[in-house]
């Protein structure tokens, strides 16, 4: 054998040596098992059968309780205006001032006209009556009895008609002071002083709009309200046992009005076009914090249905589908997928009609560490309550 091969072949005996002693200690020394993944900590809660207040937040505007426009009822220059934009009016309170002077010469010449016939009644009276006595003794005939008394009717008619001429001038003149017909707030005005106005005419001088209380004016889609009146005769809604129909109203910021409502009325008809009908509501207003035409959105109680689940909202997710589903704690504390079926919520709580049986745990925390045969532990959730 050649000397240098010698020491190589030494070395090469060793390494397999190491390497078969290495092989026999794998074989003979097993690894260790692989952990068992521990179990992942939630939240949940117990499902329980209670009833449920069914709330329906819907969009709409506010309205004037009443708005009345204010217009002239006779002609004439418009002399003063007697209010200030934007103020609160009373009823009856002055607005305008039309130039009175030929109705108030209308007034003198109608008193004069009282005056004639008064005097005119007071001759026709004294001839009807001597004439009635002198008839009598035949020393008047019948036919001139008969004129006296028919001039005395006359003169009695005419006079009649004189007053209501003085009270009809009357009227005119007191039109020429323009009167609020309604308590409330005033528009801006639409005419000047000096502008000519008639009587009747189709544009108004300005408009009052009463505001304490004002309207809310929503609307619901027909068909949400027919479903609504179904389950009541069907008894599985009821109706509010204290006869609560407050409305509570959320401005377009977000805040609360501190004030809350009462239902007032629902449309007998249905817009043919939307399908939807509208509902009012009365809002006090004393600081007139609502304005006509603001965006709002009310929150109508619509009943109670008694035997659903209240589920909170964290629980629930959605499929790709949309379908509602939320994970259920089931045997050996394993997690199970449900899929839910929704109607309607309140506040953070949704409905929930199917799905859920009374007794499960639902997983409110932690549902984004599980998965569906995952293993969990929890808290007792009546222990975390008592604490």
């Amino acid at each position: 054998m050649n000397m240098h091969f010698k020491p190589f072949a030494a070395a090469l005996s060793v390494a397999l040596a190491s390497v078969m002693m290495t092989g026999c200690l794998d074989l003979d020394n097993k690894k260790p098992a692989a952990a068992a993944p521990r179990a992942t900590e939630v939240d949940v809660t117990v499902v329980e059968s209670t009833d449920a207040t069914i709330v329906t937040e819907l969009g709409g505007r506010t309205n004037a309780y009443r708005i009345a426009d204010v217009r002239p009822q006779v002609s004439g220059i418009i002399l003063k205006r007697l209010f200030e934009e934007g103020a609160e009016v009373k009823k009856g309170q002055s607005l305008y001032q039309i130039d009175p002077a030929l109705f108030e010469a209308s007034v003198q010449s109608a008193r004069a006209a009282v005056l004639q016939a008064e005097a005119n009644l007071k001759k026709a009276k004294a001839d009807a009556k001597r004439s009635a006595e002198l008839v009598k003794v035949k020393a008047m005939s019948a036919s001139a009895n008969d004129a006296a008394q028919a001039a005395y009717r006359v003169a009695e008619a005419n006079l009649a008609a004189a007053k209501a001429s003085l009270k009809t001038a009357q009227v005119n003149l007191g039109y020429t002071h323009v009167k609020s017909p309604i308590a409330g707030r005033v528009s801006i005005s639409q005419v000047t002083p000096g502008a000519l106005v008639t009587a009747q005419q189709g544009t108004p001088l300005t408009t009052v709009h009463q505001l304490d209380p004002i309207y809310v004016d929503v609307t619901q889609s027909y068909e949400k309200l027919a479903e609504l009146r179904a389950k009541m005769d069907a008894g599985i809604m009821k109706t509010d046992p204290s006869g609560d129909s407050e409305v509570q109203l959320v401005l377009d910021s977000g805040e609360i009005y501190h004030l809350k409502g009462k239902f007032s009325v629902q449309d007998a008809l249905v817009n043919e076009t939307s399908g939807t009908v509208r509902i009012r509501a009365v809002f006090p207003n004393p600081d007139r914090e609502l304005m006509p035409g603001m965006y709002v959105r009310a929150r109508l109680i619509e009943g109670i249905q008694p035997n659903v689940v209240k589920l909170d909202q964290r629980a629930v997710m959605r499929a790709q589908n949309g379908a509602p589903y939320c994970f259920v704690v089931g045997k050996d504390n394993k997690v199970e997928s449900r899929y839910l079926t929704i109607d309607g919520a309140e506040g953070n709580f949704w409905i929930v009609t199917k799905g859920l049986e009374v007794g499960e745990k639902v997983i409110v925390e932690g549902i984004l560490k599980v998965r569906p045969g995952a293993s969990v532990t929890f808290k007792d959730p009546a222990a975390k309550q008592a604490k």
